[in-house]
């Protein structure tokens, strides 16, 4: 039997994911993306091996193209809109969810921070990796 380590579900419940493992890490991004993604100055996330993340219910999906030219899709909950999933083509193997999904507050601290480039100024985190794109 599978061990399911973290569970997490959209607004209105529809659809359900369960992780059978820890993250591979948990990230902060500030791309313009993710702050339109999140109505927030940031995206917070964690990345799972694709095998690891179990997906009950149907979604949506929409593909776009990164800044740095890699295709990221978005897969939404068809009924509330709640961002359930990223898939980035850069890390086929992985998938990426918004950390703020989960039930409990039991996530590391994000360790890597992206698109600094893009963060308001009034923003302070202390990321042990720094990615400025």
């Amino acid at each position: 039997m599978t061990k399911i380590t973290h569970t997490c579900d959209c607004v209105c419940g529809l659809v359900q994911i369960r992780c059978t493992a820890e993250p591979i890490n948990t990230s902060i991004c500030h791309c313009f993306d993710c702050q339109k993604r999140t109505g927030s100055v940031f995206g917070v996330q964690a990345r799972f091996h694709k095998d690891r993340v179990i997906l009950d219910g149907d979604v949506i999906r929409y593909s776009r193209i990164s800044n740095t030219g890699n295709q990221v899709q978005y897969e939404f909950c068809p009924a509330c809109g709640t961002t359930m999933r990223l898939v980035l083509s850069d890390f086929p193997e992985d998938v990426v969810i918004p950390m703020g999904l989960f039930h409990g507050q039991e996530f590391p601290e994000p360790t890597i921070s992206i698109y600094e480039s893009k963060k308001h100024g009034w923003m302070r985190f202390d990321c042990t990796k720094k990615h400025i794109r």
